[in-house]
């Protein structure tokens, strides 16, 4: 049915799911290019080349330009693409109103038959003033109830997008999202507003306003997020449950002689070399592209920055395939230190994120655990749990150093002997103390840990592992083969 979603795959709150539509089924996390059917600097087929079969195009600039046009699909001569349609709100944003009406853009979005398609909301923008914000949440509010005999009319050709307002104001921003959220006649939801935020790299804002709206829907219904283009902040926004994004920045950029990476963004001028093997950056140095003519160069670089999105796109989902997507986001965060402001806000985000993260998978992977920011896992926080809810059954308590022991560590011959004295625990670093019962189930015994482990990593492991052992009230507690360990931290 059209509109139904499905999720395949999960990790953290991000999923791999397939929205259905009329000309297809899509699989998410998806990328939507902006296409300007005016200014057609990259084609539709060469979309098609890159790997993109969607993209989102403005319906109020086409009624402006082109007037009736038919069915959508027959105007741009594809009839296996999937086609989004905006409304006009972008051009609010920009100039404070345009010549058109909620319900005439939404009727005109009817005629010409996008796959999915957004009713003509008031984005707040970068606005402060909570009257201001408020006015852009309740009018947007008001004008998707306004055409709701439209959009329930033709819910069954279109899926309608449903967008949520009230940017930096997150009091706001919730309420918008509960309203929206109410209305199953719209069955996509959509983040608005964080263009500015982004351009200005205050990807901590954008962090916050990304988990008030989810924990504010349904998880069931795919999200959203307008104008979310730098691949470098995908993973960190699809980590909190955002399915789809669409931009313009691959051209806007390129008309800049602006390089996108999966990274960061350069300027043509400061490359030697080009971090990429895509087809242009394989055929070109970035000395022959500044010397091409204009209209050439942002031709290149657009195809080339659309590359750049689809690969972020396909690493950030086989990352959620393995299970590796906090593993992913910890590299990514290093990129930038607005992207380790990001992470860093996400961290205090976590009992969402597990709560989403599944318990199980289909084949285990190894758990990679690097510093401090580690402890934050969903497995390490299960583990918590766990240890603070398990019983003492001896007055003693035996540890035992994870150097000391091979894995599966219960099979370890002094393991069964200690067992007779007291309850046996593993010090496992990031986790504190494990029962030695247990030690051999996933995820301790798939913990890959580095050689050498920094001193504030040992220190909080050690600290945790005291403060359960005196938590159970154990009468005796004896250290073995990490006494040292102990020793040091006091």
């Amino acid at each position: 049915m059209i509109g139904d979603f499905e999720v395949k795959y999960e990790d953290l709150a991000a999923r791999i799911g397939v929205l259905e539509t009329r000309h297809g089924k899509f699989e998410t996390p998806a990328f939507f290019p902006v296409v300007n059917p005016s200014k057609p600097e990259v084609s539709v087929s060469e979309l098609a080349e890159v790997g993109f079969h969607n993209f989102i195009t403005n319906s109020y600039l086409i009624k402006k330009n082109y007037g009736r046009i038919g069915k959508i699909h027959d105007f741009f001569k594809l009839n296996d693409f999937i086609i989004m349609t905006d409304s006009g709100a972008y051009q609010i944003l920009q100039y404070g109103s345009i010549e058109a009406e909620n319900r005439d853009i939404v009727s005109y979005e009817i005629e010409i038959s996008p796959d999915i398609a957004v009713i003509l909301d008031i984005p707040t923008g970068d606005e402060t003033d909570e009257e201001k914000v408020r006015q852009s949440v309740m009018e947007t509010l008001r004008r998707a109830e306004e055409v709701r005999d439209l959009v329930g009319a033709s819910m069954n050709e279109i899926v309608w997008v449903h967008p949520i307002q009230g940017g930096r104001n997150l009091e706001l921003l919730a309420y918008s999202a509960k309203e929206a959220d109410k209305r199953d006649y719209y069955k996509l939801l959509a983040l608005g507003s964080p263009t500015v935020l982004m351009q200005n790299y205050d990807y901590g804002t954008l962090i916050d306003m990304i988990f008030t709206a989810k924990i504010n829907v349904s998880r069931g219904k795919p999200f959203h997020l307008f104008g979310g283009g730098v691949p470098h902040l995908i993973p960190f926004a699809v980590a909190l449950g955002v399915d789809s994004f669409d931009s313009a920045s691959y051209i806007l950029y390129a008309r800049d002689d602006r390089y996108i990476s999966r990274g960061r963004v350069y300027r043509l001028q400061d490359l030697q070399y080009f971090p990429c093997s895509c087809p242009v950056c394989r055929k070109y140095s970035p000395k022959e592209l500044l010397e091409m003519p204009k209209e050439l160069r942002v031709k290149l670089l657009a195809i080339h920055n659309l590359h750049a999105i689809r690969e972020e796109i396909n690493a950030t989902k086989q990352a959620i395939y393995e299970g590796r997507l906090f593993e992913y986001l910890q590299e990514k965060a290093r990129v930038h230190p607005a992207l380790y402001t990001a992470f860093k806000k996400l961290l205090r985000y976590v009992e969402y994120l597990e709560k989403y993260d599944p318990r199980t998978r289909g084949e285990v992977k190894a758990v990679f655990m690097y510093d401090l920011d580690s402890m934050k896992r969903p497995e390490v926080l299960r583990h918590d749990r766990y240890i603070n809810i398990s019983s003492k059954t001896r007055e003693t308590a035996i540890v035992l150093c994870w150097k000391e022991l091979e894995r599966p560590y219960f099979n370890d011959e002094r393991v069964r002997k200690l067992s007779e004295q007291g309850d046996v625990y593993l010090f496992l670093p990031f986790y504190g103390v494990v029962p030695v019962e247990v030690a051999g189930s996933f995820p301790y015994s798939q913990t890959e840990i580095p050689e050498e482990l920094d001193e504030e990593v040992i220190t909080a492991s050690v600290a945790k592992a005291k403060e359960t052992l005196t938590k159970k009230g154990y009468i005796k507690i004896i250290y073995m083969g990490c006494d040292e360990i102990f020793k040091n931290s006091d």
